[in-house]
This record gives structure tokens, C-alpha cells and sequence, in this order.
């Protein structure tokens, strides 16, 4: 894990990177620009010069995250390497809002059961691959060993056994609410007494709904969704290219009118200068 301070400043690196790619700004003069803005007391500058070198080689910055294993998450490459993927449809900017609230969890302390909820929403949102994903997500420094073996449990177990049931049976609402046996083994309680209940009541339903109870009651992040397109600057060009042609046709019919005839030679363009 890392200092707050580091968190900090990749939440201004990916905001900056989302709001600033909106203006078609090249990926290199992007990442030059935001590393002038950083703390130097922090190891991200040191790592945006890694990942501008990559860029300049393979075209990419995936590749270079996950070479700095060390600073980036592994769920944070994995969903860098999923935007960069050509036959994906899961945009870069909805990958940097993503990582931008993780990374905003990750500096106000958030708990364990808040950050593999939101980061399971949003693999579910967006449709990514939940193999990848969950070895991703088991393998982040934020989890301990009891987490990393259950989640990737829930690799094994994902579309078999419904996602609700998953959380249940390793919260403290089943271990009150189970008959105690000596002879099995009890799990410990990864989640608590209110997400076993919400849980419960969400069983054979949709995930969706699950993750949706959870933050309302509990206050754990919601997962950024892509921002509907805004038609209206296009708009007011199309209504004067058509109000033009209606212009032009508008002459027309006034010169047959007036003329008898369309005088077409009047449009013709002058032929060029002779040298």
C-alpha cells in the first residue's frame, strides 16, 4: 500500500488525463503537461517518465503500469490494458473516471469490503472479463491472505453460484443466524452484520441491485458510468447548412419564376488564368 499523498496524485492524474483527452490532446504532451503539476516529493513523476518511454516505443502505457507493479495496482492495469484494446468496447474515459474514484477510496482510508464491491461493479458495468479481473483484483496489496483466497473463490465459483449468496455465507449476519458445529471449520467474516442482511434480500436478483442497496445503506462508492453524448453543438452547423440549401433552391425557383429559365451559366466558376 501506499502513502496517502500518493493516492492523492493519481487522483489528479487520471482526472486531468479524462477531462483533458476530451480536446484531442496527444496521450505524450498530456502526460509531459500533468507531471509538471505533481508533488516531486512523490514517486508518480518518476513513474510518468517510465510510462512516457513506453508510450513512445509500443504506443501504449499499459505495459509500463504493469512493469511497476510495485506502484500501480493490479487492477488498475488491468483496466488501463482493457481500454487499449482494440477490439473492446470499453472507453478510455470511463477507464480514468474508474480509476480516478478508486484512487479517491484508496486516500480516505476506505475498507476492504468498499473497494472489492465497487471494483467488482464496475467490471460487471462495463462487461470486462471476470477471470482476468478476479486474479487482478485477488492480487492487490489492499487484501489480505483470508481475501485473496476468497476472491479468488469467487473466481472459480462467479455465474455458478449467485453473487449474493458469495457474500452471505462470509458475513457476520450467517455465522449468527447457522447453527454452530465443532466439527466444521467456521470461515472468518469478511463482510459484517448489515451487507449478510442486505445481502439476503437481494438474493436471485439481478447484482446490480445488490451493489445499489449496499451503497445506499452503507454509503460504499458508486461506480462511473459513461456520460450520454451531447448533440447540441453539432446541432446549430446542421440547421445552417440546411437553412443554406434551402436558400440556394429558394433562388432557383424565384429565377425560373422571373426568368422563365435557370441562367446557369452565372454559377459556373471562372476558368483558371492562363500561365
Amino acid at each position: 500500500m501506499l502513502d496517502r499523498e500518493e493516492y492523492v496524485e493519481q487522483v489528479h492524474l487520471f482526472r486531468a488525463m479524462g477531462e483533458r483527452m476530451v480536446s484531442n490532446m496527444p496521450l505524450q504532451e498530456l502526460l509531459a503537461s500533468v507531471r509538471e503539476e505533481l508533488l516531486a516529493s512523490t514517486r508518480l513523476p518518476m513513474a510518468i517518465d517510465f510510462m512516457l518511454g513506453e508510450l513512445r516505443h509500443s504506443g501504449v502505457i499499459g505495459t509500463a503500469m504493469e512493469r511497476l507493479g510495485h506502484y500501480f495496482s493490479p487492477f488498475q492495469t488491468y483496466v488501463i490494458h482493457a481500454a487499449e484494446q482494440d477490439e473492446g468496447g470499453f472507453d478510455m474515459r470511463v477507464a480514468l473516471k474508474i480509476l480516478e474514484r478508486e484512487a479517491q477510496y484508496r486516500a480516505d482510508q476506505g475498507t476492504r469490503q468498499g473497494l472489492f464491491l465497487f471494483q467488482l461493479e464496475a467490471v460487471c458495468r462495463n462487461r470486462l472479463r471476470y477471470d482476468p479481473a478476479l486474479k487482478a483484483m485477488a492480487d492487490d496489496p489492499a487484501y489480505d491472505a483470508d481475501w485473496h483466497e476468497w476472491i479468488l473463490t469467487v473466481r472459480r465459483q462467479i455465474g455458478l453460484v449467485d453473487m449474493a449468496d458469495l457474500i452471505y455465507v462470509r458475513s457476520a449476519h450467517y455465522r449468527a443466524a447457522s447453527p454452530a458445529d465443532p466439527a466444521v471449520p467456521v470461515p472468518v467474516a469478511l463482510f459484517g452484520e448489515k451487507e449478510g442482511r442486505i445481502a439476503v434480500s437481494n438474493r436471485q436478483k439481478d447484482p446490480l441491485y445488490l451493489f445499489g442497496a449496499l451503497q445506499r445503506h452503507l454509503g460504499y462508492p458508486s461506480v462511473p458510468r459513461p456520460a450520454p453524448i451531447d448533440e447540441n453543438p453539432q446541432l446549430i452547423p446542421q440547421l445552417l447548412r440546411r437553412i443554406e440549401r434551402m436558400e440556394a433552391r429558394m433562388k432557383f425557383m424565384e429565377d425560373e419564376q422571373r426568368k422563365g429559365s435557370i441562367d446557369l451559366p452565372s454559377f459556373y466558376s471562372p476558368p483558371p488564368a492562363t500561365p
